[in-house]
């Protein structure tokens, strides 16, 4: 466990209002080694059912997913206003002259929580998922085949041009999981297992959760770590709570620091208060207090391997 009774912790600061209005930002604690940045404390809307990525259809389950399971594409950077840029799960991406078969050069030596390796075999189960999905095959429409020409590369093949690919693979709903997490193995027609853990590649595991409050811990086995990736943080606390005027009123008081959604009068709060800042717009639209940092990378839904937090007096 991250912490002993942490999600129950996380509620009843919550449910209370705690929190001191928060009044500067003092100094910045500089880079530091992954982990021993502390919790952040996120207030969303509903905890999701599942975790599964392929079922994350709103953006608060998408965000939790997100931190969770990673898709194949994707541009990464770390904490600490890192500038530097590296590739996810596909190292490469080169498609044919009619961008109908792109082949996709996958990541070495990573593995998934389960301790399952990620590799071509990994990747043609979750393939084989989506081909025999609604959802998944409305996320990759035109895709026919994919096949596994070496142990770490693939190759989607589409009815037409799709120059469009890269983007498409790059949905948080098509997150890879463990091959474990589905039944068959196999990936056709399968299902996620509701009781599977351990389940992504990502910066942040499952660590507890409630029906009221999830907890993620930092995935200390991250590929990404060693690239200077991160994350800061030591894990993220999801708390549900419904109402947008109480999400505001809970991040005005110091008791979350980031929420989403506010609506446009939380969001018009939010805009004239000079300690809150906010990122993105309608349903996807995150708030959060200045002393959060590494909200405003662009990508939808964050990643929160680049978020640190700051030191803020009252």
């Amino acid at each position: 466990m991250l912490r002993a009774g942490l999600a129950a912790l996380i509620l009843a600061a919550v449910l209370a209002g705690c929190g001191g209005g928060n009044e500067e930002t003092t100094a910045d604690p500089g880079p530091a080694a992954a982990g021993g940045g502390g919790l952040l404390a996120f207030a969303i809307p509903a905890i999701p059912q599942r975790l599964d990525p392929l079922a994350a259809a709103g953006p608060e389950a998408q965000l939790v997913t997100r931190q969770i399971h990673e898709p194949l594409v994707a541009e990464m950077s770390g904490p600490y206003d890192d500038r530097s840029r590296q590739p996810g799960l596909a190292i490469s991406l080169r498609p044919s002259p009619d961008r109908s078969v792109w082949r996709l050069v996958l990541r070495s030596a990573v593995r998934f929580q389960d301790g399952t390796p990620f590799n071509a075999g990994a990747v043609l189960a979750n393939a084989r998922r989506w081909q025999s999905s609604p959802a998944g095959r409305r996320l990759l429409p035109d895709l026919f085949a994919v096949d596994a020409p070496r142990p770490h590369e693939v190759r989607f093949q589409f009815s037409a041009s799709r120059s469009d690919a890269p983007e498409l693979l790059s949905s948080p709903r098509l997150g890879i999981v463990s091959p474990g997490a589905l039944r068959p193995r196999s990936g056709v027609r399968a299902r996620f297992r509701p009781v599977a853990t351990e389940t992504g590649t990502g910066p942040f595991r499952l660590d507890s959760r409630t029906d009221t409050a999830i907890v993620l811990a930092r995935n200390p086995q991250w590929w990404g770590t060693e690239f200077g990736l991160g994350p800061a943080l030591d894990g993220v606390g999801f708390t549900a709570v419904p109402g947008k005027a109480r999400r505001l009123e809970l991040l005005r008081s110091g008791a979350v620091e980031v929420a989403q959604p506010l609506g446009g009068t939380g969001s018009d709060a939010v805009a004239d208060d000079p300690l809150l800042r906010s990122s993105g717009s309608g349903a996807e639209a995150i708030s959060y207090e200045a002393s959060v940092r590494g909200l405003d990378q662009g990508s939808v839904p964050p990643l929160l391997s680049t978020v640190w937090l700051t030191t803020i007096g009252g």
